[in-house]
């Protein structure tokens, strides 16, 4: 135990020194908005298809479910329409997409840092003088951030889109009780709950893989071990820290 919480100790150490090296003036703008940028297409645009195809289902899903498991004689006819609203705003949107993303991004940011590491890439920066935590990992990390509220947008949206579907296609469900369902009692600090709660998930997608790959030692199997961790502690973190501020949030 006494071993545990020493090696977890050290690790997170280890992790906000690399923050304290990431978070620094960049030293030439010009890359880094090029770098930026490009993170942000690779990272969160290119991730758009998948979260729009598993967003569309399970909003389907969730109101197939709640329409014949839940509603009956004895409730509102909106009753299917609102929990589908409540758990797409609330919980998928924002953390059950943050855990996709997490197997997704995480992955591909922690095997390229590490690949870039096991081949001394990282070294000949640190070589010539350039600041290599700055360079590799900031661009990653704003880009995510910034991309982030959009998928999350573009997810509560598909959701209901996908209940429509059930709706207009299947039949489970009358489309006017669904829309009387999806405005009922409405809260716009919903939108922002889930959006505020995607920040700090987008944090932890790109600073927590990109720790993994740049502290990687050894060769490629390495490389996917510490990518398989990075995803593993990332979506750890999501659901502790989901916890924590829907606490805080509600």
């Amino acid at each position: 135990m006494t071993k545990l919480l020493y090696n977890w100790l050290t690790t997170f150490g280890k992790f906000i020194i690399l923050m304290g090296r990431t978070f620094s003036v960049p030293e030439r703008f010009r890359m880094f908005w090029k770098q930026y940028v490009k993170e942000m297409a690779q990272l969160g645009i290119n991730s758009i298809g998948i979260v729009l195809l598993i967003s569309f289902f399970i909003g389907a899903v969730i109101c197939i479910q709640m329409k014949l498991n839940i509603q009956s004689p004895w409730m509102p006819r909106w009753v299917s329409g609102y929990t589908t609203r409540e758990i797409m705003l609330l919980e998928f949107s924002s953390s059950i997409m943050c855990l996709i993303l997490a197997g997704k991004v995480g992955s591909n940011i922690a095997s390229e840092i590490g690949t870039m590491r096991v081949t001394q890439q990282i070294d000949a920066l640190d070589i010539m003088g350039v600041n290599s935590a700055c360079y590799l990992i900031l661009p990653k990390i704003l880009g995510m951030i910034t991309i982030m509220p959009l998928l999350v947008i573009f997810s509560s949206a598909m959701g209901i889109i996908g209940a429509y579907g059930t709706a207009y296609i299947a039949h489970i469900i009358v489309p006017d009780d669904l829309t009387l369902g999806l405005q009922h009692s409405f809260q716009p600090w919903f939108v922002w709950m889930s959006i505020i709660k995607s920040l700090f998930f987008a944090f932890i997608i790109s600073a927590v893989p990109s720790y993994f790959g740049y502290t990687v030692e050894g060769g490629s199997v390495n490389v996917g071990k510490a990518s398989t961790d990075a995803v593993v502690s990332s979506s750890v973190l999501i659901l502790c820290s989901d916890v924590f501020l829907t606490q805080l949030l509600s």
